[in-house]
């Protein structure tokens, strides 16, 4: 059983992550970044092998001098799509443009020094830098008022969005979205790679070094505890994410995530458009407990569904109650999507 809440209640107890999942410490999982950081596949390819077997899925845009990679389908209200970490926007493309696109125009991008768009910020980019490149590039497809959905990581930078860019933004939807401060930090793992020595010799050796057990390993802990799609991992690319560019980036913007987060937090109450936030009872990435609830709590006009038993990829697993909800997202904000 589902269950839908429009706001403040009493909220099921999230499952702890006291106990490394599969056979991988916390620390570890954590400072993967909530995705795939060691990767889904065999070591990376390089070069034209990597760009043969995962082809620009969409069309490179210039934004601000950066190149940015997008993927534009259908006809109809807007939904931006936002992928978590390391991840890129092959994520979406897999299932859910796919059952969107009937009713509205997605327009999914590779966040900024991820996928195929360039990296902005050698430091590594906020959520409010990313917010505010990919702004410019939905203003350059004529963005008025579109629903911005962010899964994990993405759902940070859909806020910020909202928080720091808000006149494009009609509604807002969090899938596991790494929404609210956290106790602790994301283990040791990325602020190594993210310094310029660790980036430069750690990243490479990773690249180099991922297994096939490790990866498959990391598939199955990030869909827990429901099964990968077939073709799944086939289909996303993450070879890409094993690419020592990405695997800094990523680092980089895991490590400065938290004082970003605890900023925009405290701006969520004037966060005036409906918001759904979605998350799986389940996820021992990114607890709902966590995130989702608190975060509910502080929107004005926010619903939260939890999804019993579901972890941390609601959008492949529970794909028709996603739509449903972005579909409801957007008659909140008063848009009309297309029939399917």
């Amino acid at each position: 059983m589902e269950t839908s809440e429009p706001g403040p209640a009493s909220r099921p107890e999230m499952t702890k992550l006291d106990q490394p999942p599969s056979g991988l410490s916390r620390r570890h999982v954590l400072g993967l970044g909530a995705a795939f950081m060691l990767g889904a596949c065999s070591p990376a390819l390089r070069g034209q092998n990597l760009l043969s077997a995962y082809p620009v899925a969409g069309r490179m845009m210039l934004v601000q001098g950066h190149k940015v990679h997008v993927h534009v389908a259908g006809r109809g209200p807007d939904v931006i799509l936002l992928h978590g970490a390391s991840a890129n926007l092959r994520d979406f493309t897999f299932d859910l443009v796919g059952r969107l696109s009937g009713g509205f125009r997605t327009i999914a991008f590779d966040r900024p020094g991820l996928g195929y768009s360039d990296s902005i910020d050698p430091e590594g980019e906020s959520p409010a830098e990313q917010a505010a490149l990919l702004d410019a590039a939905a203003a350059q497809f004529g963005v008025r008022r579109a629903i911005v959905l962010g899964h994990s990581y993405g759902a940070a930078v859909a806020m910020a969005w909202a928080v720091y860019h808000p006149q494009r933004v009609a509604a807002a939807v969090t899938l596991s979205g790494v929404t609210m401060p956290w106790p602790g930090g994301l283990g040791p793992l990325n602020p190594i790679l993210s310094s310029d020595l660790g980036g430069a010799t750690l990243a490479p050796l990773l690249s180099a070094l991922v297994p096939r057990q490790t990866a498959a390993k990391a598939v199955r802990i990030f869909f827990a505890p429901q099964a990968v799609p077939p073709g799944y991992a086939a289909h996303v690319g993450v070879d890409l994410a094993l690419q020592p560019s990405i695997i800094r980036a990523n680092a980089r913007q895991i490590a400065i995530l938290k004082p970003h987060i605890i900023a925009q937090a405290a701006q969520y109450p004037r966060v005036a458009i409906p918001v759904e936030v979605v998350h799986g009872t389940a996820d021992r990435i990114v607890p709902s407990a966590r995130h989702a609830a608190p975060f509910a709590d502080t929107l004005p006009d926010a619903r939260l569904t939890l999804l019993p038993g579901v972890g941390h990829m609601p959008h492949h697993v529970r794909l028709d109650r996603v739509v449903a909800i972005i579909r409801r997202a957007a008659h909140r904000a008063g848009l009309r999507p297309g029939r399917r």
